[in-house]
């Protein structure tokens, strides 16, 4: 019986908590690739949402993985999930608050239980460490040997031949430990002796493992029959245990999207390990972190570079549970670029020996034809400097008077990056290569066609696919007439073919989204002023947009993050050359 536990402190506002619970319902957990299904003491089919409203608050979270040895005989492994949380329940004497959902994606079958860090009376949830560790291996052990029987001497020995060479902390190598422990010289001896202390089965099976181990490097032996352990060997095994499983996770993910990669072509990045690089690639998979009980989120990608890397990010970090499979992304370390508000305040502030004023600001703000709502724009830098003031950054002279130090960018940028992520996610397409080719719209391909800044990639695994789907890209604007081929084979483009791409899509989506709404589509123009309820985003190959409605008609205009917290509420925005410049107002409570 396997158990792995975890308490995770809850912190408030974090969203940790339901990136868990949706990762435990991912598709293909169930025997017939179906997404997971949640259930609870009293309820085949629990609610995750309001399990969450009711954790609202919670100081802390049980996290549970039960899996059985032989889960693929246990009848029913709901009923056995229930069976033992009961008996939980009587061991800790209060009733628990859990969810659970059974996981049948991997050759053993297994559980994942989260528990609320409360009991029955709404106290806080103490659970002892040697219960988690322990306490519950045993009582899952005694159910699964009252459905299924005591184990027989042949059994165990069948199971314990099997743990000789396996690459991972086994329960032979845990025995091994408590005997160095328990010798003062810290040697294992397995010579027979006439007061023989280990059945023969017992020492031929310490021998083979100690062998292994010994190729390993983990072993020595110094004298005929006798063995040092070397000090790092749990560790070790530990997290050559943890690799074996990463490994297993990317082939499962490789073969899903039917890609094959040699050894040496894969890549396991520590979670402590900084990104040298940006990782730009096509996504293969996502699921939670290699323990399965953490807060953290794998993804496997096909990188440009001919490798398939694996790496964990925070649940934190934006876009890491939303990318779809087959997505083109780019993981790299977090920008420490001081914001555009920062920028302007310090700007102001040196033209005024250290001191930023708001009324200054506000006369700049009015002889500026691109900002709309001078008002909101100068409240969102007051605002913006009412946070900094409490980080201490920012002194509050008067209300029309801030002092601003030396190196406040920098400063802010700091403090902004101490409250996030150490790396940051970018989806350059949400298309994968296919789709891109026969696009209609401005899509990553065509960045790379006819950017000045292409990406360098390797002529291996998915660099190769790319260099194929360039070619094809290329022919197909030629026979679309976007491009010619000149008498020497070189290929020339339209000279504003991403405009015309982006236009084209743009209004071809328009056209098909105004027949499900009662308002026409028009295509934005720049120098134009866009008023109107920011609606939904659309996703397109050309990029995400944001459509605007006003009571007379709709259009579609870059998506900006900046803007999500202002769903169904009036936006205001200036068409420019780079997209759109958005002046928030005071009642969308948004800096800039």
């Amino acid at each position: 019986m396997v158990i792995k536990a975890r308490y995770t402190p809850m912190r408030g506002g974090s969203r940790a908590a339901a990136v868990h619970l949706r990762y435990l319902q991912r598709d293909g957990v169930t025997r017939d690739g179906a997404p997971g299904q949640l259930y609870s003491a009293t309820s085949d089919r629990a609610d995750g949402s309001a399990f969450l409203d009711r954790a609202e608050g919670d100081p802390r979270q049980f996290r549970l993985i039960v899996a059985p040895e032989d889960g693929p005989q246990l009848s029913d492994l709901r009923s056995f999930t229930r069976d033992l949380m009961r008996q939980v329940e009587q061991d800790l004497a209060t009733k628990l608050d859990w969810l659970a959902v059974d996981h049948f994606n991997t050759g053993h079958p297994h559980t994942h239980i989260v528990i609320r860090g409360v009991d029955e009376l709404g106290e806080n949830l103490v659970i002892a460490g040697a219960y988690l560790a322990h306490g519950i291996r045993e009582r899952a052990s005694e159910l699964a040997t009252i459905e299924l029987g005591p184990e027989t001497m042949l059994e165990q020995q069948q199971k314990l031949q099997l743990e000789i060479d396996q690459e991972k902390l086994t329960r032979i190598d845990r025995a091994l430990l408590r005997e160095a422990g328990e010798t003062t010289d810290g040697v294992v001896d397995t010579r027979a002796t006439g007061n023989e202390r280990h059945a023969d089965f017992d020492r031929h099976l310490r021998i083979g493992r100690l062998q292994v181990l010994q190729r390993l490097g983990l072993a020595q032996e110094i004298d005929t029959g006798r063995w040092l352990l070397k000090p790092q060997m749990e560790q070790t095994l530990s997290h050559l245990g943890e690799q074996g499983d990463i490994i297993k996770t990317m082939h499962r993910a490789m073969a899903s999207q039917k890609v094959e990669r040699g050894a040496e072509q894969i890549v396991i990045h520590g979670k402590d390990e900084a990104i040298a690089a940006p990782i730009i690639g096509r996504l293969l998979g996502r699921g939670l972190s290699a323990d399965e009980l953490g807060d953290r989120v794998h993804l496997v990608i096909d990188g440009i570079d001919g490798r398939t890397h694996y790496i964990e990010l925070p649940t934190g970090v934006a876009g890491v549970d939303s990318a779809p499979i087959g997505a083109i992304l780019e993981v790299g370390a977090a920008g420490r670029e001081p914001r555009a508000a920062d920028q302007n305040i310090a700007r102001l502030a040196k033209e005024h020996s250290g001191i930023y004023r708001p009324a200054d600001h506000f006369a700049d703000a009015r002889a500026d034809p691109g900002i709309a709502d001078p008002d909101a724009y100068i409240e969102a830098h007051i605002r913006r400097l009412e946070a900094l003031r409490r980080a201490g950054l920012v002194e509050r002279v008067d209300a029309d008077h801030w002092r601003i130090p030396t190196g406040f960018e920098q400063h802010a940028a700091l403090h902004d990056a101490g409250r996030s992520p150490a790396v940051s996610l970018r989806v350059l397409s949400t298309l994968d290569l296919e789709r891109q080719i026969a696009s209609d719209g401005a899509a990553w391909l065509d960045r790379q066609l006819i950017g000045r800044d292409r990406l360098p990639v390797t002529m291996a695994g998915f660099g190769a696919e790319i260099e194929v789907a360039l070619d094809q890209r290329r022919r197909h604007h030629i026979a679309h007439g976007d491009a010619r081929r000149d008498g020497k084979g070189r290929v020339f483009y339209r000279r504003d073919l991403l405009a015309r791409l982006e236009g084209r899509e743009l209004a071809r989506v328009g056209a098909e989204i105004a027949t499900t709404r009662d308002q026409p589509f028009r295509l934005a123009t720049r120098g134009e002023t866009i008023r109107g309820t920011y609606r939904e985003t659309v996703q397109l190959a050309s990029g995400r947009y944001a459509l605007i409605e006003n009571a007379q008609e709709f259009t579609l205009v870059p998506w900006r993050p900046v803007i999500e917290r202002s769903l169904g509420r009036e936006v205001v925005g200036l068409v420019t050359d780079g997209g759109i410049s958005w002046q928030l107002g005071r009642d969308c409570g948004l800096g800039l």
